[in-house]
């Protein structure tokens, strides 16, 4: 991976958790919604063996919520998404797909509903405050839309449960996926949800006061000592072994929810208004001319991607790009996803991958470890 001395100026909003990640060994990182984001604690492959057999504390505070409040919250944020939301009780989260009037992908967060009428959209990289603010001041809308004070701590691993029950409570291993509760830890109301950017299982911590972050973390890394707890980051390896798509890399604005394998979180007929249904029913009856795939890439490790990696078919034309990859330790291979042309798409279609001048042999793969969210 290439790395590149980076200022940390005060245009870079602080995370509440930056002093103890810090501490604990992050030492590099990236940016993510206008903060800075940990990537490595100790190595890639350390991390990741790590973070598949005990329990982590990661700063995802970089994933903002962008908070929707008033007596047409409901309306607007059907607006944004072909999920249907008119279903979402209180305490529950979605992940759902934001579209614009192409279909293109804007951002693809958890909804959580809050109350009624108060929405909270827990975003990826992309300034989703501002698309919002814009079409709500556009049509009108009775709400109040901005970014509050919430900065969420992830606990993953598969002893996150044992972890969240020495601190908070037995009570919390009965979370269901994407469902939260309110708690009182260290001193300050916060939200629990199951949920996390892995598929080793966890919980999001939602702080909402960003005095808190030292205490809130030093909870848990006290409580968590006995379950050989360490700092950790979203794993590159882990998230392509597990099916878990990056906005930004994987699928952009130009991506539908077709061909990025969305389907089944969206609701094209649902009742509510929403500014995509058009483009995207128009899609549904053509179906999408490129699909995301998974690649298993023969031989060893490629390196880092930083420039463009084709996939090529027998003929030695281009067919689309990787957009993710790296070497997993699980399948002694290179794992991958991929953009691809949808006639190439079926699983076990033999391609190749010009990867850094090296051509590779590749096969569109079932992530059938895969664990999508609902």
């Amino acid at each position: 991976m290439s790395t590149l001395p980076m200022v940390l100026s005060r245009r870079l909003r602080p995370s509440p958790f930056e002093k103890r990640a810090r501490e604990n060994g992050a030492s590099l990182f990236t940016l993510y919604n206008k903060m800075v984001m940990p990537l490595t604690i100790r190595s890639s492959e350390e991390d990741y063996q790590h973070l598949l057999e005990h329990v982590q504390l990661w700063d995802v505070a970089c994933e903002r919520q962008v908070e929707i409040i008033g007596p047409d919250a409901l309306r607007l944020t059907e607006l944004i998404t072909p999920r249907d939301i008119s279903t979402l009780a209180i305490g529950q989260g979605k992940y759902a797909p934001l579209c614009d009037e192409n279909g293109g992908i804007i951002n693809d967060p958890i909804i959580l509903r809050i109350a009624e009428d108060r929405f909270w959209l827990s975003i990826a990289d992309s300034d989703v405050n501002l698309w919002v603010k814009g079409t709500a001041y556009g049509r009108g809308f009775d709400v109040r839309v901005f970014e509050p004070d919430v900065s969420p701590l992830a606990i993953q691993g598969p002893k996150a449960d044992d972890l969240m029950a020495e601190v908070v409570g037995e009570h919390t291993r009965d979370i269901r996926f994407f469902w939260f509760i309110d708690e009182m830890v260290a001193g300050t109301p916060v939200k629990i949800a199951r949920s996390g950017w892995s598929g080793q299982g966890g919980f999001e911590v939602y702080l909402q006061d960003s005095t808190k972050g030292d205490d809130l973390w030093d909870i848990f890394w006290e409580a968590g000592q006995k379950f050989n707890v360490r700092a950790g980051t979203p794993n590159l390896i882990e998230r392509i072994e597990t099916g878990l798509k990056s906005y930004g890399s994987d699928m952009t604005i130009e991506s539908n929810p077709f061909e990025s394998g969305l389907e089944r979180y969206m609701d094209l007929d649902k009742e509510a208004e929403y500014m995509s249904r058009e483009a995207l029913q128009t899609i549904a009856k053509s179906g999408p001319e490129k699909r995301l795939v998974n690649l298993i890439i023969e031989g060893t490790p490629l390196g880092s991607m930083r420039s463009v990696w084709s996939v090529i078919d027998d003929a030695g034309d281009s067919i689309g790009d990787v957009t993710s990859q790296a070497f997993s330790p699980r399948f002694n291979s290179g794992i991958a996803m991929a953009i691809i042309k949808a006639s190439h798409a079926g699983i076990g279609s033999k391609v190749r991958v010009d990867a850094n001048s090296e051509t590779r042999m590749a096969t569109v793969c079932d992530a059938s470890w895969s664990a999508d969210p609902e």
